[in-house]
């Protein structure tokens, strides 16, 4: 009966989940979002349904993510997410309790992992491993992480920046920093807040992150019309945003990203930081198409960077690739039910 067990894989982001299973590829693609009713507590949606009610709700519906910076902030809530992530991947029909595997930041404690592992078991999983972040961006973007060569991989997703060095299936040296993909929408409308007393939400904040963001000052800047709400007369007005208003807007976050690169470069083996000069660091996760976002990291570190193929799906593709492959990688697995 054993091959009967299916198996899925999940990277449980701040914001985005998804699940992958071995041979279909990535089957669910959903924002980490949970729309809870003030007054009895009832779960009323979860993924792009309560996405869509983020700051739209009346008073007694609240749609929040369970997952803050990359950990679980809610722990009932998050095993009503997991449970319908992966009754919505396996089909309601399915009778056998899959096997599944979730990422997890870097940097996360032992409780914050055993945490995550509960809520895998009690959302309908037969047993749950946990793998580090880094560790799965690394797998899903194609290095060979078994090798004995030091290969650095950069997981920027939504809550979490990740950043490590990878040899011979373990993690050399790493962080986890709390600066990513949230911070930089928050920081665009804080500036957008200072500088043209205009208020808008972190949705069109990211809105204008992907349309007109970037890394470093360029010349032939974009432009964005923004809408939202005047501090003073309090009515709706639109005004034009560009390019490097943006690169001003989120620059502190940005250098607190190449800190952590810098710092883990700093903690490499000398062989390692040699092997990692010659292949450059791969850069996965959502927050890596930050526009010229590669050329800001070899600006301030000396080292190429790439972003890898796919980067979004790099982790997820990881937990799938890990699960078939399960011996191969049990160095990597780091909490197990």
């Amino acid at each position: 009966m054993a091959f009967f067990t299916p198996k899925l894989g999940i990277d449980l982001g701040t914001a985005n989940t998804l699940v992958f299973v071995p041979g279909k590829g990535v089957v669910l693609n959903e924002p980490s979002v949970v729309a809870v009713s003030e007054i009895d507590h009832r779960i009323l949606a979860v993924g792009f349904a309560a996405k869509e009610m983020i700051g739209r709700t009346p008073g007694e519906i609240v749609a929040y993510r369970p997952m803050r910076d990359g950990v679980i902030a809610d722990y009932r809530v998050t095993q009503a997410m997991l449970r319908y992530f992966i009754t919505k991947a396996l089909g309601k029909y399915q009778f056998f309790k899959p096997e599944v595997m979730v990422s997890v930041p870097t940097g996360v404690s032992s409780t914050e992992r055993r945490a995550v592992v509960e809520a895998a078991i009690r959302a309908g999983a037969k047993s749950a491993y946990v793998v580090k972040e880094s560790v799965l961006a690394a797998i899903g973007a194609g290095i060979p992480i078994q090798e004995p060569r030091g290969n650095m991989v950069v997981d920027l997703g939504g809550g979490t920046c990740d950043v490590a060095v990878i040899s011979l299936g373990g993690i050399v040296a790493s962080t986890s920093v709390k600066v990513a993909g949230d911070k930089l929408d928050h920081a665009i409308a804080d500036y957008i807040k200072k500088t043209y007393n205009l208020g808008i939400g972190d949705k069109t904040a990211e809105d204008v992150k992907i349309a007109i963001g970037s890394a470093v000052p360029m010349e032939d800047e974009l432009v964005v019309a923004v809408r939202g709400r005047d501090f003073i007369s309090g009515l709706p007005r639109t005004v034009e945003i560009k390019t490097n208003d943006i690169v001003k807007a989120i620059g502190k976050e940005l250098r607190e990203i190449i800190k952590a690169i810098r710092d883990v470069l700093q903690e490499t083996p000398p062989e390692l930081a040699a092997d990692i000069i010659d292949r450059g660091i791969t850069m996965t996760g959502g927050t890596s198409l930050l526009r010229n976002f590669p050329e800001l990291v070899l600006r301030r570190t000396g080292v190429k960077a790439q972003v890898a193929d796919d980067p979004l799906n790099c982790v997820a593709r990881g937990t799938g690739i890990a699960l078939e492959h399960l011996d191969t990688y049990k160095k990597a697995i780091i909490a197990k039910r």
